[in-house]
């Protein structure tokens, strides 16, 4: 009898496990060398899911637990285009506001852009953090300035192209007709009232619960890197929260509280851009599909952290991802998660086709070759060169060394556009497969180079 409760107490003390989901998520955690994750799922208007994994804070020991406070990264721009929104409805703002009305210091480039092109990304502004430092405390005006001086790339409403910039100006926005700051009304407006526990980013802070972030740096484990409080602030998304967080965001999307379906349907209907193809982005939320079955997601990377919120619209689920790494493949979780309950969503893998121009095979091959030695690739076109930040050659050398030695290159898709030509490599790597897109010129120049895990 003694034997019998011995084993019945030391099963209750076991984590509970499910399936084999939790074993491959943990398997996929140590191959990244990820501490520690949370993961919820919700189906049919209700947690299905609620899982820990590994480790909140390493130094110390700490579990992660259903309790557990990462950071947002991007996905708080959800809410601050919620806050945009509400204030629209309170009649201190219109979408089609020049954002000069607010911001009377904007440059004149600005002239043509609106608070809704800040929504969409289709302001045609360039990314501050190419200029920013990290390290420096800013004023709001200091912010607005260096964004001031970056040339557009476009305008406005011509193209889709994600900026932090215009997140950072939603939320200057929105403190100066708001009356208190952005994150004041986020917690007035939408946390408070759903029993949320989100708050702003503030490392001074006593925060229970709080994990630590970390990246991994030459073959070890680091904690993250300082950033100062003033770009701890900033409306792109610099939030405190729990995985249970953002449940409690998806219920009351899907209830159709804070934003009513009027609002929500805006918020999930991309604009069209001036040669009539749809954006892929709505009001804060990324809208596309995943198998022919359509999605509204967004994800977020910041300061040791990575966050994904993915909802499955046709099937009636939604996936949350929270990690404290700047190199957990967020994405790839959130896939197997969301294939663990509906198999259709399983990822398929493109299929490699003939490359009879192998030569811009090599071009792509050099560009990679120049990042893992921490060198901008070549002949990139001016814009592409100022986004190739030695930040950003940083963290794709660490991503290319991680992946291990590199075997074939395969050719998974090539168009053609007027003069321009867009080729879609997979790198073999050894550990992780990498998928390289590439954009030439006709004088082969490249005018985009986008590099990712598959």
């Amino acid at each position: 009898m003694r034997l019998l409760l011995s084993l019945f107490l030391l099963l209750l003390s076991c984590p509970v496990r499910a399936d084999r989901l939790d074993e491959d998520i943990e398997r996929e955690m140590a191959r990244r060398h990820v501490p520690g994750m949370a993961v919820a799922v919700l189906k049919g208007g209700r947690i299905v899911r609620e899982r820990a994994y590994g480790l909140a804070n390493v130094e110390h020991g700490v579990k992660v637990t259903p309790a557990t406070v990462f950071q947002s990264g991007s996905v708080g721009k959800t809410f601050t285009a919620a806050l945009i929104l509400l204030l629209a409805e309170d009649g201190k703002l219109s979408l089609d506001d020049p954002v000069s009305r607010h911001l009377p210091e904007s440059p004149k480039a600005w002239d043509g852009i609106t608070i809704r092109h800040l929504l969409t990304h289709t302001g045609g502004l360039g990314e501050p953090y190419q200029k920013i430092d990290l390290r420096k405390d800013y004023t709001d005006a200091e912010l607005i300035a260096i964004e001031a001086s970056l040339p557009l790339l476009f305008a406005p409403g011509e193209r889709f192209s994600y900026s932090n910039a215009g997140y950072h100006l939603l939320g200057f926005i929105a403190t100066r007709v708001g009356g208190k700051h952005w994150s004041e009304q986020l917690r007035e407006r939408i946390f408070a009232p759903l029993g949320m526990g989100a708050r702003v980013i503030d490392e001074a802070e006593i925060v229970p619960h709080r994990a630590a972030g970390y990246e991994w740096v030459d073959g070890r484990l680091r904690n993250q890197s300082w950033v100062s409080p003033s770009l701890n602030a900033t409306a792109d998304g610099a939030l405190y929260l729990t995985a249970r967080d953002l449940a409690l965001w998806d219920l009351a999307l899907r209830g159709k509280r804070i934003l009513d379906a009027r609002l929500q349907a805006a918020s999930w209907s991309p604009p069209r851009l001036a040669d009539g193809s749809a954006s892929p982005y709505g009001y804060g939320w990324f809208v596309g599909e995943q198998n022919g079955r359509r999605t509204i997601l967004h994800g977020g990377a910041w300061q040791g952290f990575k966050a994904l919120m993915t909802r499955y619209v046709d099937d009636d689920m939604t996936v949350i991802v929270l990690a404290n790494s700047a190199i957990a493949r967020v994405g790839k979780i959130g896939d197997m998660v969301a294939a663990h309950y509906v198999p259709a969503l399983a990822p398929v893998r493109a299929k490699a086709i003939p490359d009879r121009e192998p030569m811009f095979a090599a071009q792509a091959r050099e560009a990679m070759a120049r990042l893992a030695a921490r060198q901008a690739p070549a002949k990139l076109s001016a814009n592409e060169a100022e986004r190739f930040t030695p930040r950003w050659i940083g963290i794709l050398a660490d991503e290319i060394a991680n992946a291990g030695p590199l075997g074939a290159v395969e050719l998974l898709e090539r168009s053609q556009e007027g003069s321009t030509q867009t080729s879609r490599y997979r790198f073999l790597y050894r550990d992780v497969p990498m998928l390289v897109t590439v954009t030439r010129a006709s004088d082969g120049t490249i005018e985009r180079l986008g590099v990712g895990l598959e």
